[in-house]
């Protein structure tokens, strides 16, 4: 049985869970991480000492958006992992920007507004990282156009990253400019029982 290890309040461990709950993959979870530390020799598991990680078989594997794309190449080619060779580099495209342009502006957010005290809070770095999320948000915004999905009709990879990342802009109280084709979207995640359980319905911390 695959064996994962990570705090479900974890997005990244979010990303990997909602995965397995929507391919119907049966796992073992392991609290690891933020207030729960890490079980002895972790460090053989996951050198940088995060989470997540998964060892399946004797494969061992960490970096969230790679344990995604192996579980849906494993159990979900076709479905959660295109198998046109352009469509499956557009949902990697996703999945890349997600963590090098839309987390970097999104998590000052998120940290400031969750897990920093009011009083130690720097309100205006929280509001310029506000700002620059929403114009990251726009880009998708423009692509949903159209769209049921980030990569067309259905769910893909490219929808699990940057759906963890939605459940925190639309979760914290902040202002958000209206994007219909972006709240469309995430209100079609939230119809999916994989992601509430997984996701929406785990709180914020």
């Amino acid at each position: 049985m695959l064996k994962v290890w990570g705090r479900n309040n974890s997005i990244n461990v979010q990303k990997v869970l909602w995965c397995c709950r929507e391919l119907g993959i049966e796992y073992e979870r392991v609290d690891a991480g933020g207030a729960h530390g890490f079980p002895e020799g972790y460090e053989r598991i996951n050198p940088n000492r995060l989470v997540p990680a998964i060892e399946e078989d004797g494969f061992v594997l960490w970096e969230s958006n790679a344990i995604v794309r192996y579980l849906a190449a494993r159990y979900g080619a076709g479905t959660l992992w295109p198998e046109d060779p352009r469509a499956r580099a557009s949902a990697d495209r996703w999945m890349d920007w997600q963590a090098t342009v839309l987390w970097t502006h999104l998590r000052p957010v998120f940290w400031g507004l969750v897990r920093t005290p009011p009083e130690e809070r720097d309100a205006a770095a929280i509001e310029e990282a506000r700002k620059k999320t929403a114009g990251a948000w726009a880009i998708l915004e423009r692509h949903l156009e159209g769209r049921r999905y980030v990569e067309g009709e259905a769910l893909t990879v490219a929808d699990i990253p940057l759906g963890v990342s939605a459940r925190r802009w639309f979760g914290l109280d902040i202002e958000r400019p209206p994007m219909p084709n972006l709240e469309a979207w995430y209100g079609r995640l939230l119809e999916r029982e994989a992601f509430r359980d997984c996701v929406a319905g785990i709180p914020l911390t």
